[in-house]
């Protein structure tokens, strides 16, 4: 378990490097002979031949006794470049540490520490690579971490050997940085559930090592906590000069290629999110900023075609990939040995690995909208909380996340209910709330007519809680909704219901959503015009069919795909920055996963009204750069995707 080497090209530049440290003289001049023998050896070096690079510097060691022991050292080290640090067992044994300088001991101890890993001496080189008081250069930070947490493991320190390879996390990049990711797991999953969630109930937020346990915890089936990400500062508001003509953080590559199935049971949301993604490109466009071209790839909704979309639009010149759309795909791109051009999937991989390399995810989660309900809720002072879910798979997953953020937060779950497609009277499951912490139950279908809507008030504003802090937890679509409210008030249970997404049908409905009336739920803030510097909703809408109803959301995100093109490296390399966007506000973690933060709105007198207006924060500008940019580009399309989008869309 350890790092592929470096590239021969970075392996040669880094012993040349030391090289000539440790030929700089000792209070010993070197002679033009030596300073020629010296060159010719970093010359093999520099060619690949370490071995006979490797011959050259024992000969200067055995006729320049000043510096012998350097001359050894880099002999050494160029066998360790070879591939054959066995060779130079003798070699070291030569060489006196004390006539060393500069640098030169500790990597006299790396070799050593590395020899004795070779010969299972584990003692040996967990004592050589954790000396305390050790100036180590930056040249020789990774290769002494990596000889670190090989020794912790070889000595059965599995917990060090990973915390010590998340040291190494953010100093690589490429293949490197994918496998090491992947080795911190694959340590932090052979510790078990209980020894990770006692680990993690002990660490402060701000551990570095605690997004690892709970990545650990979940790629072992653990649902955990999603606390939502701090919002520190919005992109694009600062100018890096006065003379600047772009926002900061603002960069586009020359061609962008969006995969998306063009037929099948994805084509509908395939049309909402690209009419979103070029709806906000042609929006881009008006105050005129860079924009790069576009092309759109059909990946057929399959594994093996999101791999060759992938492929085609590599081989057609891309710069960034935005796709492809289902779990499936994204599992099959993040696949492949190598991904040559950065990708944006438009999901999370149905295998739970971490986007490799330069790529992101970016997603509509269920459990995101569960994590910030229980947040709400304990914000609002909803501490208990009873939770009621229809049978389908974004509510279960609502759920435990729900119950996960729930419990981190110190809050209490005091009952849980199931209610099945095909149930209407809703009696016995409502009288189950008060069942033990435990028990999950679910009802059973009744040709009973549900409950009289006209019991539902005219109207409510932001819902008092209850004496005892307690509230209500649904997930589950509008129609199931529209039954369950009134069979509560009628059951005289009248605690705040707090929904996630799916209780919005995405458009006004006054007779309908009474029935909803005080129901609070999380949502994205374009349904709302709640985020300023967007293309109005209502407008859009009127124009696009892909825009109404269900599909407003899928809009909003296709919007944020394409918000997300010129911001997405400065998201994943400033923490605490955040896009102002479509769906929510946008923040990327430390594994390249893109998160959302929803408004919260509330049914009032049958209006799906935002709770506490629009999110304007401090001047924040439009996602798009100043009115000082040349024309851009306009999108085209591949001869096997979708037609050019060259104007506005219409319906």
């Amino acid at each position: 378990m350890r790092l592929m080497r470096l590239s021969r090209t970075a392996a040669t530049a880094l012993l040349l490097s030391l090289v000539l440290a440790a030929c700089a003289p000792m209070n010993v001049q070197r002679s033009p002979a030596e300073l020629a023998a010296v060159q010719s050896a970093q010359t093999l070096a520099r060619q690949g031949q370490f071995d006979q690079a490797a011959q050259a510097y024992l000969d200067l060691a055995g006729q320049y006794r000043g510096h012998a022991d350097s001359y050894r050292l880099a002999a050494a080290e160029a066998w360790r470049q070879e591939g054959q640090i066995e060779r130079a067992a003798p070699t070291l044994a030569d060489i006196k540490r004390e006539r060393l300088s500069g640098d030169e001991p500790l990597r006299f101890d790396l070799l050593r520490a590395e020899m004795a890993l070779a010969q299972h001496d584990n003692a040996t080189a967990l004592r050589l690579t954790t000396q305390p008081n050790v100036t180590v250069p930056a040249a020789l930070q990774l290769r002494l971490l990596e000889l670190r947490a090989r020794a912790m493991l070889a000595s059965g320190d599995t917990w060090g050997a990973a915390r010590t390879r998340v040291q190494m996390d953010d100093q690589l990049s490429g293949f490197d940085h994918a496998q090491n990711r992947q080795q911190i797991l694959d340590l932090l999953t052979k510790l078990g559930v209980a020894p990770l969630r006692n680990r993690a109930a002990a660490m402060k937020p701000g551990d570095r090592m605690l997004p690892w346990v709970n990545e650990a915890l979940s790629q072992l089936g653990v649902t955990v906590a999603q606390p939502p990400p701090e919002l520190q500062q919005a992109v694009g508001t600062l100018l890096p000069g006065a003379d600047a003509n772009v926002r900061e953080g603002y960069k586009v590559p020359a061609q962008v290629a969006l995969l998306l199935p063009g037929d099948g049971n994805y084509a509908a949301a395939s049309t909402s999110i690209r009419e979103g993604f070029f709806a906000a490109y042609i929006d881009a466009g008006r105050n005129h900023a860079p924009r790069p071209s576009v092309r759109v790839y059909d990946s057929h909704g399959t594994p093996d075609g999101a791999v060759q979309a992938y492929q085609q639009a590599v081989s057609d010149g891309a710069k960034l990939v935005v796709g492809p759309l289902t779990r499936t795909e994204v599992s099959a791109v993040f696949g492949l040995a190598q991904l040559p051009v950065p990708v944006l999937a438009l999901n999370h991989p149905d295998d739970r690995q971490l986007p490799a390399g330069d790529a992101s995810e970016f997603g509509l989660l269920p459990e995101t909208e569960g994590a910030q309900a229980a947040d709400h809720m304990i914000e609002r002072g909803a501490r208990k909380a009873y939770v009621v879910i229809s049978d389908d798979d974004f509510a279960q997953r609502a759920a435990k996340a729900f119950k996960a953020e729930l419990a981190a937060r110190g809050g209490e779950l005091a009952g849980m209910v199931t209610l099945p497609t095909g149930a209407s009277n809703y009696a016995d499951a409502i009288a189950a709330l008060h069942a033990p912490v435990a028990a999950t139950i679910t009802a059973t279908p009744s040709d009973t007519s549900p409950a009289d809507a006209s019991t539902s008030p005219s109207g409510a504003t932001a819902s008092p809680v209850a004496s005892d802090g307690s509230g209500i937890f649904i997930s589950m679509r509008a129609p199931q909704a529209r039954l369950l409210l009134p069979q509560l008030r009628i059951a005289r249970v009248n605690l705040p219901v707090f929904a996630t997404s799916h209780a919005y049908e995405g458009s006004d409905d006054v007779a309908a959503n009474s029935d909803l009336n005080g129901l609070e739920f999380c949502d994205a803030p374009w349904l709302f015009d709640a985020q300023p510097g967007l293309p109005n909703h209502d407008d859009i809408a009127a124009q696009l069919p892909a825009a109404r109803g269900g599909g407003a959301r899928l809009f909003a995100f296709g919007m944020d795909a394409w918000n997300l093109v010129p911001y997405l490296d400065w998201l994943r390399a400033h923490p605490g920055s955040y896009m102002p966007g479509a769906s929510g506000q946008l923040a990327a973690d430390q594994f390249g996963r893109v998160r959302r933060v929803l408004i919260w709105a509330q049914f009032q007198n049958g209006l799906a009204r935002p709770l506490g207006g629009s999110l304007q924060m401090d001047d924040m500008p439009s996602t798009a750069p100043p009115a000082s940019m040349p024309a851009p580009a306009s999108p085209s399309s591949s001869s096997g995707g979708f037609e050019p989008i060259t104007q506005p869309i219409t319906g």
